[in-house]
């Protein structure tokens, strides 16, 4: 699991990355927001750690900003702001979940794996999509009544991404903002040719498209 951290603080944000990495996560810090937008727009996450009141971008205005330009990494604010105002604001700029410091690292530990339970995030197991289809999140492989069908990186990560948001409507910038970085940013036939394929291995009825808006996996 690849986390960005937040925190403008040296010495906390050491020891939460000190934490965090004897967990067996991958972390990535940052001390204020310039740093932080850097690292979003050039590697993709699969959590983020964010403090607020940090130097030049703060964390509401930073996760504000990612959650506009489609880029919906869940988020935990890590704040000392602690009023009832402070958290409609972080819930409105679009965080998933909201710890006041001083916290315990157990506190920290039940959120990151509440957000794991809630993004299926890192999957090791094979999910049952319909009767005759599973998908192995570890081989990236589609089995279809037993036969086998191995997926391209970008193929896998995009069926993910629509396991992970079942019956949602989602848009092919949210697609490319979630699973390419920035410079790669990919032109939209490129992502309905990944859609093409996946249609082809599972059936054009598991993936709808909702003219004018984006697809829909059922």
């Amino acid at each position: 699991m690849k986390i960005l951290l937040l925190e403008d603080d040296e010495i906390l944000n050491e020891i939460i990355e000190s934490f965090l990495l004897d967990k067996g996560y991958d972390v990535h810090c940052a001390y204020d927001g310039n740093e932080a937008e850097d690292l979003l727009y050039t590697q993709r996450f699969d959590l983020l750690l964010l403090d607020v009141n940090v130097p030049s971008i703060n964390g509401f205005e930073l996760l504000s900003n990612l959650r506009k330009n489609f880029i919906f990494t869940p988020a935990i604010f890590i704040t000392s702001l602690n009023d009832t105002q402070d958290m409609k604001d972080g819930f409105l700029s679009g965080c998933d979940d909201y710890i006041k410091k001083p916290f315990e690292f157990d506190e920290l530990e039940l959120r990151i794996d509440n957000i794991k339970r809630l993004y299926k995030i890192e999957q090791s197991k094979i999910e049952q999509i319909t009767n005759e289809i599973q998908y192995d999140f570890d081989k990236s492989q589609i089995t279809k009544n037993s036969k086998k069908y191995p997926l391209t990186k970008k193929e896998s990560k995009i069926l993910e991404y629509f396991l992970k948001n079942r019956d949602a409507t989602v848009s092919l910038e949210e697609l490319g903002s979630n699973i390419w970085t920035y410079e790669e940013a990919p032109v939209d036939s490129t992502i309905r040719t990944y859609i093409k394929n996946l249609r082809k291995i599972l059936g054009e009825e598991c993936i709808t498209t909702i003219k004018g808006v984006g697809y829909r996996f059922n």
